[in-house]
C-alpha cells in the first residue's frame, strides 16, 4: 500500500502542486507555530472552563482522541473536545458516519445527531470543539490551513485522484470549511479541497484564515 500511495502522490504532485514555492512549507510552519501558540495562550482560560463543563455534563474524558490521516498517508492521533456520549459508537442504529439522504447525497455529519451531549451540541455549533486541533498543529501533524483529516478506514473509498489530498498537511480549517462546512456532501468537500490544493499559496491560506473567523462568528454550516 505504501509504495502504491507514494507512486500516486508522486504523479498527483505534478498536477496539484503547480503553484507551491520552495519556501511555502517553511513559511507556513512559522505561521502555524506562532498562530497556534498565540491562540492556545489566549484561549487557555476558555479551554480549562470547557474541560470542566464537558466533565460535568456527561461522564468520560473531555478530550476525544481518534486516528486520522495527514500528509503522505501518515496516521496521527487527532484531538478535539468530546461532543458525544462515551458509548456513542455502540449505537449503530442511530447514526451512520457517512449518513446519506434519500437523494443519495452523502454527508459527514447529521444536523441532529442523537449521540451528541447537550454541551456537545453547543460546542459543535460554535466550533470550539476543534480548539484542541491547535495541539496537533504544534506537534506538526496538522497545519492551520489544509484539507480536514480523514479517518484511515475511509481512504479505501477515495478515488485515485482524491488521494492527492495527502500531498499536504491536514488543516484545522480550509477552503471547504468556509465554503459550507457540514452542509457539504463528501464529494463536494473533496472537490473543493482538490481545488485548494491546485491553488495553494501563503496568500490564499491567510485569506482562508480570515474568512474562517467570519464563518465561525456567523455560525455558517456548523452543527
Amino acid at each position: 500500500m505504501a509504495s502504491y500511495l507514494d507512486r500516486r502522490l508522486g504523479e498527483a504532485s505534478v498536477v496539484y502542486l503547480p503553484n507551491r514555492s520552495r519556501s511555502y512549507a517553511a513559511v507556513t510552519r512559522i505561521v502555524d507555530v506562532i498562530g497556534a501558540s498565540l491562540l492556545l495562550l489566549l484561549a487557555s482560560p476558555l479551554l480549562l472552563a470547557l474541560v470542566v463543563l464537558i466533565r460535568l455534563d456527561s461522564p468520560g474524558p473531555a478530550i476525544f482522541r481518534q486516528p486520522r490521516v495527514t500528509v503522505g498517508g501518515r496516521v496521527f492521533t487527532f484531538y478535539k473536545f468530546r461532543t458525544m456520549w462515551v458509548d456513542a459508537r455502540a449505537l449503530p442504529a442511530l447514526y451512520d458516519y457517512r449518513a446519506s439522504t434519500a437523494s443519495g447525497e452523502v454527508f459527514y455529519k447529521l444536523a441532529d445527531d442523537p449521540r451528541c451531549t447537550r454541551v456537545g451540541r453547543w460546542l459543535r455549533r460554535t466550533t470550539v470543539d476543534e480548539l484542541p486541533n491547535l495541539v496537533n498543529v504544534l506537534r506538526g501533524d496538522m497545519s492551520l490551513v489544509g484539507p480536514r483529516p480523514e479517518l484511515p478506514e475511509l481512504l479505501g473509498q477515495y478515488r485515485n485522484e482524491d488521494l492527492a489530498l495527502l500531498l499536504t498537511k491536514a488543516g484545522v480549517t480550509g477552503l471547504a470549511q468556509i465554503a459550507g462546512r457540514s452542509l457539504l456532501t463528501v464529494r463536494e468537500r473533496i472537490t473543493i479541497d482538490l481545488r485548494y490544493l491546485a491553488q495553494q499559496t501563503v496568500l490564499l491560506d491567510l485569506r482562508i484564515l480570515a474568512h474562517t473567523v467570519l464563518a465561525v462568528l456567523l455560525g455558517r454550516g456548523a452543527f
